[in-house]
């Protein structure tokens, strides 16, 4: 017997319902995805373009007064003859070629105008400044309007921006740009010193930034300048109490990098001074229970100790100067944590240098 030819058609069409709501279902799903990504769109286009490299509207980095070469803030603008690109004097300089199009150069030409630009971005929108809510504007969050009214500027929010390009500038070793900058930053927090007296951020901001001056100078070959924002940085910082972490790291560092020059102009005396200074001052901030980046600055500064020590001619108070820096750092197993594999890699790395140390003090004992 012949089924109805009209049967499969039938089941077919009993079959439509079920496949017709899994089709709308997905429709409205895809609908959906459609509207998060246009709301998504939407918010971004709020919010404003994100350059990738870091020279948007949220951001002083401006691309056209930026070097590529050192990506700070132009310093002593050239101009490359005949491609007519641009970068610091300093920078352009120890190239032949160049770095943006490879051609030849034939000679540099100042731009003075291009220059004067840049000390006017400094001077006009560099300074981060305090801002004040104008009648109207809401209190919950900063309105455009509000964002332009503002006085007084505030040298340790430029001095964070201008430190900032100079760390730039000294890693690609452009010093005369890096010192510039610092030079900049250290007056104007000097002025915020005259105006609020002595309080623990802007000290510990000019100590930093006079260590930083100083690093330069030594950098460029200017030792004498060099020792003399060390030793500024130095009697800044130690008007500050010993309790901040900061102050005492950046203390310590300074009266090390004291100790240093005196170490190579052969006063060690003197760098034994400095350097005991700093190493009572990290063993007073340092909690030896567990490991930390105190306790390896605390095992350096024994080093540095021992190793005067040892130059001076005094054997005895070396070897026991590097042997008590590898028990501050023996007793220690790794441990877990974010920073412990970086922490455990340095304590391995020291600890092979003062048992080197130690070793070459055994044979010059013999």
């Amino acid at each position: 017997m012949s089924g109805c030819p009209f049967a499969r058609l039938s089941v077919k069409d009993a079959e439509r319902p079920e496949q017709r709501s899994r089709s709308e279902a997905c429709a409205r799903e895809s609908d959906s995805k459609v509207v998060e990504k246009e709301r998504q769109r939407e918010e971004a286009d709020a919010q404003g373009g994100k350059c990738p490299y870091g020279y948007d509207s949220g951001s002083f980095k401006i691309g056209p007064l930026s070097c590529v070469i050192c990506r700070a803030l132009l310093y002593e603008s050239a101009r490359c003859v005949p491609c007519d690109h641009i970068f610091c004097r300093g920078c352009i300089s120890k190239f032949q070629d160049c770095v943006i199009c490879g051609a030849d150069i034939e000679g540099v030409n100042a731009d003075i105008e291009l220059q004067k630009t840049v000390e006017r971005f400094i001077e006009g929108h560099a300074r981060i400044k305090r801002s004040v809510k104008t009648d109207g504007d809401s209190t919950d969050e900063e309105s455009p309007r509000s964002k332009v009214v503002s006085y007084e500027d505030v040298s340790l929010a430029r001095g964070s921006f201008l430190i900032q390009h100079a760390m730039r500038a000294f890693q690609a070793q452009n010093f005369e740009s890096a010192k510039s900058r610092l030079t900049i930053c250290a007056q104007d927090t000097r002025e915020e010193l005259s105006r609020s007296g002595v309080t623990v951020d802007v000290c510990s901001q000019l100590g930093a930034v006079l260590g930083m001056l100083g690093d330069c100078c030594r950098a460029m070959g200017d030792v004498d300048g060099a020792m003399a924002q060390y030793e500024e940085s130095v009697e800044m910082l130690s008007k500050l109490s010993h309790q901040d972490d900061e102050v005492v790291h950046a203390l310590s560092v300074s009266l090390n990098k004291l100790g240093d020059l005196k170490y190579y102009a052969e006063d060690l005396t003197a760098a034994r001074d400095y350097y005991a200074r700093a190493l009572q001052l990290r063993q007073n901030a340092t909690d030896f229970s567990k490991l930390s980046s105190k306790v390896l600055d605390v095992a350096i500064s024994l080093a540095k100790v021992a190793d005067v020590n040892r130059a001076l001619g005094d054997e005895t108070a070396g070897r026991k100067g590097f042997q008590e820096a590898v028990k501050s750092l023996e007793d220690f197993s790794p441990a877990n944590g974010e920073d412990c594999p970086v922490l455990e890699k340095k304590r391995l790395s020291i600890l092979g240098f003062l048992h080197q140390q130690l070793a070459e003090s055994e044979v010059e004992g013999m």
